[in-house]
């Protein structure tokens, strides 16, 4: 099978879909893997690179190619030079993505890799928005930090004593988690919220401090039933409104607050209002990781760095992991490689099997059909 390595074209997007370490175990497996001139140039692989490892260096990835391989899915006249009946393995936004139906009538296999089910064990290493995420968590910090204008640990000088910055970071998923980790490590203190009960082990495990939201003895048992049955804990009314009067408090002692909060499918959730900013101190950083699917902070622009009359400063910074691309690069490509090898028949043969539980759950278009099911 010929699989084809385009460049990708969305704005800003710096990271390549395949590198040459993936790219020999693709030739190895028996492919030919042509690489469009410059595709992994700005995530620090150079063509050289690709083709001593036996890539082709071509003009057009798509012309001829079976597979296709990207971060971000093709769009526009991309989708039109895709082949009949090929492949396209990539980062589709598929709840939002209104293109869908052109693959559908180019006859092409679309699989959404956002749609990995995380729960079996089998799909870990096929993760990339595991991957991503914690990466983005490392890097978030280390942009905050860049622009606090202060420093994140405590140091005993003979002019006085530097205090350590306080920390607060929302929602402790992959992103969160590697976030605490990263801003204790620069010797800040840190405090954490989720809507998870359960994440207070993983965070006091990072050496962060959770932030507390009491709880009456109904909505403990509830949260505790759902553990047990393995199904998501959606809390009450009350404990919600604690819960912000808690955050609320917390956000506005804080020097940095990191939000890390996505919902699938649908916009970032709005966890710092107006208001909340408006209590915090000069000097203050906020990073909104979410910017680019609607944001978690008030006032929050993608790509800008937003000043407000108390002088906080709101970063947006879209597409963190392309900020370090060639580590980010590494990571995707391993993952697309893992899953690749879920498309291998008995005789290593590429081949879809829609009834397998992996690539059920990715295939979005196939046979001329949208498949993914909405809302």
């Amino acid at each position: 099978m010929q699989i084809g390595v385009p460049n990708e074209t969305y704005p800003n997007e710096t990271r390549v879909a395949a590198t040459p370490e993936t790219v020999k175990k693709l030739i190895q497996a028996g492919h030919q893997v042509v690489i469009q001139r410059g595709a992994g140039f700005r995530a620090a692989y150079p063509d050289s690179h690709y083709e001593q490892v036996g890539a082709r260096l071509v003009e057009n990835a798509y012309a001829q190619s079976e597979l296709i391989l990207k971060i971000r899915a093709p769009q526009g006249e991309e989708i039109e030079q895709l082949a009949a009946n090929s492949i396209v393995i990539a980062m589709f936004d598929p709840y939002r993505n209104t293109e869908l139906a052109h693959f559908a009538q180019q006859n092409v296999s679309a699989f959404a890799l956002e749609l990995l089910p995380r729960t079996l064990s089998r799909a870990q290493n096929m993760d990339v928005l595991s991957s991503q995420a914690n990466l983005s968590g490392y890097k978030a910090v280390l942009l905050a930090a860049n622009a606090y204008q202060r420093l994140f640990p405590m140091l005993m000088t003979a002019a006085g004593t530097v205090k350590p910055a306080r920390v607060v970071v929302m929602g402790v998923g992959v992103a969160g988690l590697q976030a605490i980790a990263t801003a204790k490590r620069l010797g800040a203190v840190v405090e954490a919220t989720d809507l998870r009960p359960t994440a207070k082990e993983q965070v006091e495990s990072l050496g962060g401090k959770w932030l507390d939201v009491p709880m009456s003895a109904e909505e403990q048992q509830r949260a505790d039933d759902a553990l047990k049955n393995g199904y998501g804990w959606t809390p009450g009314e009350q404990y919600i409104k604690d819960q912000a009067a808690i955050v609320d408090k917390a956000v506005a002692n804080a020097d940095i607050v990191i939000t890390t909060a996505l919902l699938p499918g649908r916009n970032a959730p709005r966890l710092i209002h107006a208001e909340t900013v408006a209590k915090m101190k000069p000097g203050s950083v906020i990073l909104d990781m979410a910017v680019e699917t609607g944001g978690n902070v008030a006032g929050s622009v993608v790509d800008q760095t937003v000043s407000t009359e108390n002088g906080v400063k709101i970063l947006g910074i879209a597409n963190i992991p392309a900020t370090v691309a060639t580590e980010a690069s590494a990571l995707f490509a391993r993952n697309i490689l893992n899953f690749i090898e879920t498309l291998y028949d008995e005789q290593k043969v590429i081949q879809i099997n829609p009834e397998d539980e992996i690539q059920k759950a990715l295939l979005v278009t196939h046979d001329g059909q949208v498949r993914l099911k909405r809302g």
